[in-house]
């Protein structure tokens, strides 16, 4: 069951977020299982379609969810720590850039020239 407390310091999506979270990881949501569909999900909290819709980006950006379309949102659970790791220091990159107001474009450019560099130095450097 998720509760969204209006009082809360948190903004309504990311409670929804770490309630998510905090059910994949608890088992309650399984792998493979449908999220229902943002409409009804903020129908039934009575939060705003778009709340709804950034707290299920923000877990796709975490690996935790796909979206497929008009199939849904599904959970997509990964055991591997190292893809969790990966995708948190993404996420932390792309927020960093954008603050500083680096466009994608360049931004994907400098990615790709790091491990270009990276797999060009030799091991332990």
């Amino acid at each position: 069951m998720i509760e969204i407390d209006a009082a809360s310091r948190l903004p309504p999506f990311e409670q929804l977020r770490q309630q998510l979270v905090q059910q994949i990881h608890g088992g309650a949501l399984r792998a493979g299982q449908r999220l229902p569909t943002v409409r009804k999900l903020a129908a039934d909290l009575g939060l705003a379609p778009n709340t709804v819709a950034r707290a299920y980006r923000e877990l796709e950006s975490d690996g935790l969810v796909e979206t497929r379309g008009r199939n849904g949102t599904v959970v997509r659970l990964h055991d591997d720590d190292t893809e969790r790791a990966a995708v948190a220091a993404a996420r932390s990159y792309v927020e960093t850039v954008r603050r500083l107001g680096v466009p994608d474009e360049h931004a994907e450019r400098l990615v790709a020239a790091a491990l270009v560099a990276a797999a060009r130095r030799p091991p332990g450097d």
